[in-house]
């Protein structure tokens, strides 16, 4: 372990982040009625330009007006290279009172993005005597962006995220496909004339993971495209839990379902994993290193994978 402590990520249940757009208000309530546990109002690629000022103020609105619950409320600004963006923040912050939790930022490239909307941020807080403290969350969807990801999940103590947006890191890329999420037709491998379909975002995923948990980030999984496959949905939720996301985006509201089941530890994986820490504090009591559970060897790594799963399970009970 080295000696710089690895910093805990902030305790609040991710498992889905439910997306809709501000030129929609009449969808705002069932968001705030839904399983989602972050509700993200965007005002950026799913508004179109002659929309971005209505869909602000619909925001601004509905914030103050909506019963959201336990939510976590978070609003999507336009991208630092539009000229949106800047009003987005200070239209939102300035009005949107203390509710609001977070502020998104997309196709972020490197740290310098992150100080220029976390200095504009603070100005207003100040000017405005807000109490509460905005946080942030970022979205990796450009090359610049993976290639500067752990300088970026390090640049503001007001980071609580960090998403992949597959589409636009796709193109950003150069990547041969049109997909949102998932596997692609032509990214196969080939054995005994059986083709065998990887998954083309792990890698990055895997980049976005270790740079979060570095500096205390949660690291979530972003949007899937085809809401008609939920097959396809869940076994890519899989793979990013696996791989130590905390959550995935919804699209549409019937992947919230969807998202909530991936990310919420199974009642037979708590179980296991209780029993795994009870059979660690036997050894411990004996004076034994390791232990012997269901016929395998666990040990201290095996401590910390558990207690994981139960503290997961425990955060999201207590929400």
């Amino acid at each position: 372990m080295s000696f710089r402590v690895q910093p805990a990520p902030p305790a609040r249940p991710n498992r889905c982040q439910l997306f809709g757009p501000g030129s929609r208000p009449a969808i705002f309530e069932k968001m705030a009625a839904g399983a989602a546990d972050v509700i993200n109002l965007d005002l950026e690629d799913a508004v179109a330009p002659d929309d971005k000022a209505e869909a602000r103020k619909n925001i601004i609105q509905a914030i103050g007006d909506i019963d959201w619950g336990k939510k976590t409320l978070s609003v999507r600004i336009n991208g630092l290279d539009t000229p949106y963006w800047y009003r987005d923040i200070v239209d939102v912050v300035e009005q949107a009172g203390e509710r609001l939790d977070m502020i998104m930022i997309p196709k972020v490239g490197c740290a310098g993005d992150m100080y220029a909307v976390d200095a504009l941020i603070t100005a207003i807080e100040r000017a405005k005597g807000r109490t509460k403290k905005i946080a942030l969350e970022v979205i990796i969807e450009t090359a610049a962006g993976i290639a500067h990801v752990e300088e970026i999940a390090a640049a503001s103590p007001r980071l609580q995220a960090m998403s992949l947006g597959a589409a636009d890191f796709a193109a950003s890329m150069g990547m041969q496909t049109t997909g949102i999420g998932g596997t692609q037709e032509n990214y196969y491998m080939l054995r005994e004339g059986q083709k065998y379909w990887s998954d083309p975002w792990h890698w990055a995923q895997t980049a976005i993971v270790a740079a979060c948990r570095t500096h205390g980030v949660l690291p979530v999984d972003g949007p899937f495209g085809d809401f008609s496959d939920p097959e396809g949905f869940k076994a890519q939720a899989l793979r990013s839990a696996t791989l130590g996301m905390v959550g995935k985006w919804a699209i549409h509201p019937n992947q919230v379902a969807l998202a909530n089941e991936v990310f919420t530890p199974s009642e037979a994986a708590v179980a296991e994993a209780r029993e795994i820490l009870a059979a660690m504090e036997d050894a411990k009591k004996s004076g034994t290193g390791a232990a012997v559970y269901k016929g395998r060897l666990v040990d201290l790594a095996s401590i910390r994978q558990a207690e994981v799963i139960v503290a997961q399970s425990e955060l999201i009970s207590a929400a």
